[in-house]
């Protein structure tokens, strides 16, 4: 982030603050047609062992990630800074979050995983200090769906 910049204002969202999270997660491209964004914050929200934190500059909702762990590993989901808020080092602040969150909890390791043709994304993972693990990873939907990419 700048120097001159404003730190992003991180907390765990509100009730009230879900409608502005889904909006965002469809600004920053990550809604897919099989996800149940509203369904997701709120699998999250139900349990103490996951949440959704939000960036908020100067009020306006600029980034966001859904931080939970297993009891064994973190994972994070729906990581998005706002497309207008790019390059102000927001996404990085809202990883830093998410593993601080994390490490409260005294989890250890953090996974996430990245489709392999996003390459901007590859390589905003590693240079902040993320690595391929070379990992499949499976799927199966358990309600009986088909597959999806």
């Amino acid at each position: 982030m700048p120097a001159s910049a404003k730190p992003l204002a991180i907390a765990p969202i509100e009730d009230s603050e879900v409608a502005d999270v889904v909006a965002l997660w469809r600004r920053a491209g990550l809604i897919r047609d099989w996800n149940d964004p509203t369904g997701d914050i709120a699998l999250a929200r139900r349990d103490g062992n996951a949440t959704v934190l939000l960036g908020r500059d100067d009020g306006t909702p600029a980034a966001s990630v859904l931080v939970g762990h297993d009891g064994h590993r973190g994972w994070v989901y729906y990581v998005s800074v706002d497309p207008d808020y790019r390059g102000k080092g927001f996404g990085r602040a809202i990883m830093q979050a998410a593993e601080a969150w994390l490490r409260a909890r005294s989890i250890q390791k953090l996974q996430l995983m990245v489709r392999g043709d996003n390459a901007q994304v590859h390589a905003f993972y590693e240079s902040i200090g993320y690595y391929d693990q070379n990992r499949t990873t499976f799927a199966k939907w358990l309600d009986g769906r088909e597959p999806t990419p």
